[in-house]
Formats: structure tokens, C-alpha cells, sequence
């Protein structure tokens, strides 16, 4: 049975990892702002154990879904700190973006890839890609050269072939038809219906 937002964050606070995580889960899909201050405090305790990185990963995406912008420190905080699981980055990159103004959306995308922990970067790329985020010419064509010197078997390519539907230019065209050829089916598929100019649904539940 589907738990209440009252009772998600009550549960937020139970001894076990996996009720943590579920609550955490619950959360994400309510997506209600209500719950943002609980999440918060529920990372600040979860960070602490790095053997529970799967319900840190469901928390900040959690953080992420309900909007708490308030968390933005904090997320770009961790982003800095040494995770074992690179899992985490990836809900880190993601929310840092998603809950970012949108005058501030480029620069937290920069910042995200700047950052030097690749998984950082495909979360935020994922953001992009799944909330379909316009990105000016300049952004693009830094995204292009944090991606070109990787291997076509590299995944980093993924969300960012997804999210080029919305692109243009001759760099961008360039890149899809690379990333068309690419030995990974996700890029090339992402990447050919990009060139048709067609977005792809994605879901992070």
C-alpha cells in the first residue's frame, strides 16, 4: 500500500535502510514541496553511513522532485565530497540542476561538468535531458567539448545525445551522427532520434 506524505516522512526517520530508502522513493514520485525540509535533514543523517549510498541516491533525487531549493548548498556541498559509490553523484548532478532558478540553470550545468567526477556530470546532463532544458549556443558547444575527447563506448554520451533534439549546428549534427555510430545501442538510439528531432520519454521512476 502507497504510503501518505505524512507517513513517507515519518518513515524517513526508521531504524532500517531500506524503509529509509522507500520512504525516500515514495517521496520522489509525491514530488510535494511539504516534504523538502524533512529530506534535507534526513540527508545530513544518511551521508553519514556510506554503506547506505542507495537510500542517499533516492534522498537527493527526492530533494530534487519536491523542489526544495533550499537544499542547493548542501547538494553542491556533497558534490565535493569523496562517495565511494559514484551512484550518488549521479542523483547530486541531477538535482543540483533541477533545482536550480533558470537564470542559474547554465551555470550549475558548467559547474557540474567542471567539477572533475564524470558521474556528477551525467546527472546533470540527465536533467537537461529529461526536463528537456534550452541550452544557449555556448553552452552546447561546451557541453560538445567535455564530451568529444571520450571513447565511443563511454555512457557520459547518453544524456547528452538525448537531450540534443533541441540542438542546432553543424558541431551538434557532428556529434549525432558519432554518436549514431556509436557500439552502445542507448547512445545510438538516443542519438537517431535526436537527428530526426524527436525527444524520447524518460523516467527516472
Amino acid at each position: 500500500m502507497a504510503l501518505t506524505l505524512d507517513e513517507a516522512v515519518a518513515q524517513l526517520g526508521h531504524r532500517l535502510s531500506p524503509k529509509r530508502r522507500s520512504a525516500a522513493s515514495c517521496l520522489c514520485r509525491l514530488a510535494d514541496p511539504a516534504a523538502g525540509p524533512a529530506l534535507m535533514e534526513a540527508l545530513r543523517q544518511e551521508v553519514r553511513d556510506a554503506r547506505t549510498w542507495e537510500t542517499q541516491y533516492q534522498i537527493v533525487m527526492a530533494l530534487g522532485m519536491c523542489g526544495h531549493q533550499p537544499a542547493l548548498g548542501l547538494l553542491r556541498e556533497l558534490a565535493q565530497h569523496p562517495f565511494e559509490a559514484t551512484m550518488v553523484y549521479v542523483a547530486l548532478g541531477d538535482a543540483i540542476v533541477r533545482l536550480s532558478p533558470p537564470e542559474d540553470t547554465t551555470d550549475s550545468l558548467l559547474w557540474c561538468l567542471d567539477a572533475g567526477t564524470p558521474t556528477l556530470a551525467d546527472g546533470a546532463l540527465r536533467a537537461v535531458a529529461i526536463q528537456r532544458l534550452p541550452l544557449d549556443a555556448a553552452t552546447i558547444g561546451h557541453v560538445l567539448d567535455f564530451l568529444g575527447p571520450l571513447n565511443p563506448h563511454d555512457g557520459l554520451r547518453f544524456w547528452a545525445a538525448a537531450a540534443a533534439a533541441g540542438w542546432t549546428g553543424p558541431r551538434v549534427r557532428e556529434f549525432l551522427q558519432e554518436c549514431a555510430a556509436s557500439p552502445r545501442a542507448d547512445v545510438a538510439n538516443a542519438a537517431v532520434s535526436s537527428l530526426q528531432g524527436t525527444f524520447q520519454t524518460y523516467s527516472l521512476l
